[in-house]
């Protein structure tokens, strides 16, 4: 075999070319592209980066598409319902495999699952228009609640009792007993797709905003809107989120024109005004123990705020726009869930963020809170539901 050309320091630029005649060739191999080991990008970086670090204590794996909504038994630690994009709900237990119970019956996605405060009942709500409500004891369907057809966005229980309210897009609110299945009231009064909603505390009034940009506030009994909010002062878009005061005296709510305002339940008047997002407000969460909320924005801020001075204590920056929140009982914790797949948590004292959990691969869209307060769940558009240690937190 022959070699010819320059050797090293011989050429002009110091590199040494190399030639081989044909006649030299022993034997040619054909190489496929795809048969050629993978580049390890990790490594041209300078091989700090560690691999997908998953800090879950648990995932629950039963559905087959994006999961939207989850809920915690409010007294059993361990009982966890899920409701997706795959037209199906789930009753399942925390560390357990076993036994998870499918909630059959709807068609279409299942947006919104809620326990009863006594825990007794469970109920699924979905855009087909229908509510099945379960018996977590017997785990048997104990009735099916129908409205005009019309999807439903979210549902919430009486605080003390069997009733549920649930937000239609036919524009109006609906409420039954669930214990025999019946309606009690239609609220109607919105003139678009009612997007938020609750009963307050006391369970004596209803609280609901919608797409058209009102707030009202209803008498359950009679079903006759009280207040209405809106115009000058108030949201100018659709509600996205709404949370009212143990007191049940005030509601906060947010809307996708990136301003949160706070209104006084009795008058109806706006009595205040929490600036500081930029962009569309997708969850609000009011603190058990402090006089403080918490909001979560696409503008990728989570902002603790002073309602009693309606003043911002701190912000809390994320990577990505802010989906979902949940304060961690009556701690000063608050977490929150995030389009990075990320589950931060945030000291609501100083504004740090304490700890990040990893394990999801795509949006976080719920976050739930375990009854004895150990246990932090959180589903996602990946398909599961992600269980994550937070007792060092209480």
């Amino acid at each position: 075999m022959s070699i010819s050309g320059e050797l090293p320091g011989e050429g002009s630029d110091g590199e040494e070319e190399v030639f081989i005649n044909e006649e030299d060739i022993i034997h040619e191999i054909t190489i496929d592209d795809e048969d050629l080991p993978d580049r390890d990008d990790d490594d041209e970086d300078g091989g700090d980066e560690m691999e997908d670090v998953d800090d879950s204590t648990y995932i629950f794996q039963g559905h087959k598409d994006e999961v939207f909504t989850v809920a915690c038994s409010p007294t059993d630690t361990s009982l966890v319902a899920s409701g997706g994009k795959d037209d199906r709900g789930f009753l399942w237990r925390i560390g357990s495999a076993e036994g998870a119970l499918e909630l059959t019956g709807h068609s279409d996605t299942v947006s919104t699952v809620a326990f009863s405060s006594d825990g007794n009942l469970l109920a699924s709500g979905s855009f087909d228009g229908l509510i099945n409500v379960w018996n977590t004891a017997t785990r048997a369907l104990q009735g099916t609640l129908e409205g005009s057809g019309s999807g439903f966005e979210w549902l919430k229980w009486h605080p003390r009792g069997h009733l549920i309210i649930a937000g239609s897009e036919d524009c109006n609110v609906w409420m039954w007993n669930a214990d025999h299945s019946t309606i009690l009231n239609t609220f109607a009064g919105h003139s678009s797709t009612v997007t938020c909603g609750d009963f307050t505390p006391d369970g004596k009034l209803v609280c609901t905003g919608s797409d058209d940009a009102t707030l009202r506030i209803w008498d359950p009994r009679s079903a006759q809107s009280r207040h209405v909010v809106r115009g000058h002062g108030y949201h100018t878009d659709g509600l996205t989120c709404l949370s009212i005061t143990l007191d049940s005296q005030t509601v906060v709510s947010g809307s996708k024109d990136n301003s949160v305002h706070i209104v006084n339940v009795n008058s109806g008047q706006v009595v205040g005004s929490l600036v500081g997002h930029t962009n569309s407000i997708e969850c609000v969460g009011i603190s058990s123990s402090y006089g403080w909320a918490a909001t979560g924005s696409m503008d990728q801020k989570l902002i603790i705020w002073d309602l009693a001075h309606q003043s911002s204590r701190c912000v809390c920056e994320h990577d990505e726009g802010v989906t979902s929140l949940a304060w961690l009982g009556s701690s000063r914790y608050v977490a929150s869930g995030c389009i990075d797949g990320k589950v931060r948590i945030w000291d609501s004292l100083s504004g740090d963020c304490t700890r990040a959990f990893s394990g999801h691969a795509d949006v976080v869209q719920s976050l739930a809170i375990a009854a004895d307060g150990n246990a932090l769940v959180s589903v996602s558009t990946d398909g599961s539901a992600r269980v994550f240690d937070i007792s060092m937190f209480k």
